[in-house]
């Protein structure tokens, strides 16, 4: 395989908003993308979403306890087998037949990150999954970067980079930030000169969706509008900004139970939404103090955009230009999903997935598991 050969690839991302599975293909040589093709995407049932749930919260006390247990492989399976469905689905619908896909870049579903004790855990069989749906599937992404001292994540900036080289910006948006608001919040950092470096900034929607879930039945602030009628503590936002992880220097990561709910257990559900969404807030715009300098625009994808209270906040706080993704012409909903299909074909170039910017790790260094179909 040449390095400079274009693949199709299609790429699936579960994130740690519990929503569904993001699919979206395109053609790539791995540095440049040539052709973004059509997406999908597949909503958990809510009974896969309360499994999943359910993992989180065995994984949050168990830990690697929980490695070989049943329940465990009887959810990946089921979550494998979706991601096969979600895949089929968008070639039907897309007209495409399987000889079509080169490769399939399958994130899985991250039950717990845990970089400081040299481990990361994603839920998702790429054996099964490459023979339900007979193309070659690349997944575990992250694992080799976390054995080699990395963070493991982010690992969507070189797809950010690629992407930001042909978007047309303005001399006045550089540097410039991609923020990812979905479970957990990162940032991508981008300069004229090709300097990229990320990080997880702090809580995104992962706390608001799970105060939602508990207190209204809701999966997510729809608009925002509990948070607005609502009033927000500081002295939560405070405390929580006191955490020892906001002044760490980067690259560095989280895991989506690292900041917990209740912080804001006495509140009423205005204020507990109003409160945890002025906390993904600070703590996107507090990032600002540990980058070289301050971004002159600001790219959102991921759920986040969406929510006029988070959006707002942030214009009003960084007093930069924030925009969706979409401004630039790119697809903030599937924007990860693309990620996972390019890395995907990095991976199987052996080309590098993560930098000492991005992770930390100490030089470029390749990564994923390739399983053959058949």
């Amino acid at each position: 395989m040449t390095k400079k050969a274009e693949l199709t690839a299609i790429g699936l991302m579960s994130g740690t908003s519990l929503d569904g599975i993001d699919v979206a293909l395109l053609r790539t040589d791995g540095e440049t993308v040539e052709h973004l093709g059509p997406t999908y995407f597949q909503p958990y049932s809510r009974a896969q979403t309360m499994r999943l749930r359910m993992l989180l919260d065995m994984a949050a006390e168990q830990g690697r306890g929980l490695f070989g247990s049943p329940v465990v492989h009887a959810v990946e399976q089921d979550l494998t087998r979706a991601h096969a469905r979600a895949v089929e689905s968008l070639l039907e619908g897309a007209g495409l037949d399987t000889d079509a896909i080169d490769l399939v870049g399958f994130h899985g579903q991250t039950l717990l990150h845990r970089p400081v004790e040299g481990w990361t855990w994603q839920i998702g069989d790429g054996a099964l999954l490459a023979q339900e749906l007979g193309i070659p599937v690349v997944n575990d992404f992250r694992s080799a970067d976390v054995a080699a001292g990395g963070e493991g994540a982010p690992l969507v900036p070189l797809y950010h980079q690629a992407l930001l080289r042909s978007a047309g910006l303005a001399d006045d948006d550089w540097p410039v930030a991609i923020l990812n608001i979905g479970g957990v919040a990162n940032i991508t950092y981008l300069d004229r000169d090709g300097g990229v470096i990320a990080f997880d900034t702090g809580p995104g929607n992962a706390l608001i969706n799970d105060w939602l879930q508990t207190h209204t039945g809701a999966e997510l602030d729809l608009d925002g509008a509990l948070a607005a009628s609502g009033r927000v503590d500081d002295s939560v936002v405070a405390a929580a900004l006191s955490h020892p992880y906001f002044t760490r220097a980067f690259p560095k990561s989280l895991d989506r139970n690292d900041f917990p709910i209740d912080m804001v257990a006495a509140l009423s559900p205005e204020d507990g939404a109003a409160t945890l969404t002025a906390l993904t807030v600070a703590t996107i715009a507090a990032s600002r103090k540990i980058m070289p300098t301050a971004p002159g625009r600001w790219l959102v994808c991921g759920g986040g955009r969406k929510n006029p209270v988070i959006m707002e906040g942030l214009q009003r706080t960084v007093q930069v230009p924030v925009d969706p993704v979409e401004a630039v012409g790119l697809r903030g909903d599937f924007l990860e999903a693309e990620a996972f299909a390019f890395l995907a074909v990095r991976s199987a170039k052996g080309m590098p997935l993560s930098l000492p910017t991005t992770t930390g790790v100490s030089e470029p260094l390749t990564g994923g598991r390739l399983y053959r179909a058949g």
